[in-house]
């Protein structure tokens, strides 16, 4: 790439970063802002548009950096599209011949796009603290991890949470447990988020559009693109399969015999991609054979809401499975630990703490007499098996204890169990 296009790039590109009017405050910007002190590359990776750019630019501030003291790299910029591996000495140059400070932070977007980056961030950092982000999980490959000499922080970003949602609505949910008023307002803006999502985008515009047309970038992008043109209709058949059947069991020879590929290695190939690029998730049933959990059916879900009713899946004709997705999400969000178990009965999700289960958690829309069966028996089946004496049961809007055969069971509505 010519050195003055390139130089070009960076002047415009640190103008659109000093813009920070808007910004909402994410629940990691101050855990991510201290691991700094580390200096070590931190590697933010997420779906596209789940606000990793704003971030960095949070992080910035949190920093207090004054203008020569960071740099600010947008590889997702059409402009870089010809950049190589050779040209990182350019931006080394770059910071040198116009005075930044030696050691000043570098913020990266979406640097994937380069290959061989991992070297030349290897050589640097012990110089520079580098912020990187990404949009595709191969950030965090064994391959990438090896030639950082493991010496990396990672950490994964998702939409905005109900927290941050509510953050950007400005409701004040500190007294939430003995305002009557606030608990209605929470209700209220759970309503609109369970099918809206937390894409910062789509929050802001308040335009469905948004969402589907980042869905169908990430389709062509990150992973049609990727394979051959004659398989871009099964791909796109597939996806719409995925999310017509989220929090369900899904199999590779259901979704080879759905598609037409005959080919179950590459039905699992465009299954990856779609993890990859963070669209989709899958849980395992939990086993203590690794094995087992690998050859069992998984369950599949959504990183969003917001895509699911965006393409025309709503909240009143799929509740139960998108409140289950939006559990899903927020223990994802967390960094839990977690699986489905299913013997006789299932369980939606049971939560590992080091090598012991230490919660089961059931979701329905409402708990009544038509699922109680149902329900408690995948729940007491759980609990038995691992030994718990509580199990809880997240619906949209009740609350109830009770005992069921000396266990503790708690139904609890889940806008409660996001802010507590």
């Amino acid at each position: 790439m010519e050195r003055d296009n390139l130089y070009f790039v960076l002047f415009e590109q640190q103008k659109d970063f000093e813009q920070t009017k808007g910004l909402v405050n994410r629940e990691k910007t101050d855990e991510i802002t201290k691991l700094s002190l580390l200096k070590m590359p931190i590697i933010i990776t997420g779906i596209r548009r789940c606000g990793k750019s704003s971030l960095l630019k949070l992080i910035k501030n949190k920093l207090k950096l004054k203008e020569k003291e960071h740099l600010y790299i947008d590889f997702n910029d059409e402009r870089l599209i010809n950049f190589s591996v050779d040209d990182f000495q350019k931006i080394i140059d770059f910071l040198e011949e116009n005075d930044y400070k030696k050691d000043c932070i570098l913020f990266i977007d979406e640097i994937q796009e380069v290959k061989g980056w991992e070297k030349w961030v290897e050589r640097i950092r012990k110089k520079h603290i580098v912020f990187i982000s990404g949009s595709n999980s191969k950030l965090l490959s064994k391959e990438i991890s090896t030639v950082l000499t493991g010496r990396s922080i990672n950490f994964n970003l998702y939409p905005f949470s109900f927290r941050e949602f509510l953050e950007y609505k400005k409701i004040d949910i500190k007294n939430w447990k003995i305002s009557l008023g606030i608990q209605s307002k929470i209700r209220k803006n759970f309503d609109i988020f369970i099918e809206t999502g937390g894409f910062p985008q789509r929050i802001l515009s308040n335009n469905d559009i948004i969402v589907s047309e980042l869905y169908e970038n990430i389709l062509y992008r990150d992973i049609i693109s990727k394979f051959n043109k004659n398989l871009s209709k099964p791909i796109k058949e597939i996806s719409l399969y995925l999310i017509s059947n989220i929090s369900s069991d899904i199999s590779l020879r259901t979704l080879s015999s759905f598609s037409g590929i005959k080919n179950i290695a590459t039905v699992k190939k465009i299954l990856d991609a779609f993890e990859n690029a963070f669209l989709y998730f899958t849980l395992n049933k939990f086993d203590y054979s690794i094995k087992k959990q690998i050859q069992n059916p998984k369950k599949i879900y959504c990183v969003d809401n917001g895509i699911v009713t965006s393409l025309g899946f709503r909240f009143s004709q799929n509740r139960g499975n998108l409140l289950e997705n939006f559990v899903a999400i927020e223990l994802k969000r967390k960094g839990k630990d977690f699986y489905y178990h299913k013997e006789n009965s299932e369980c939606d999700f049971v939560i590992k703490n080091n090598l012991k289960i230490v919660e089961a958690i059931q979701v329905c829309f409402n708990f009544n007499e038509k699922n109680e069966k149902r329900e408690l028996d995948g729940l007491l089946e759980a609990m038995k098996k691992f030994n718990l004496n509580e199990g809880i049961i997240l619906t949209y809007d009740q609350e109830k204890e009770f005992k069921v055969e000396n266990k503790n069971i708690i139904i609890k509505s889940i806008w409660r169990w996001l802010i507590e």
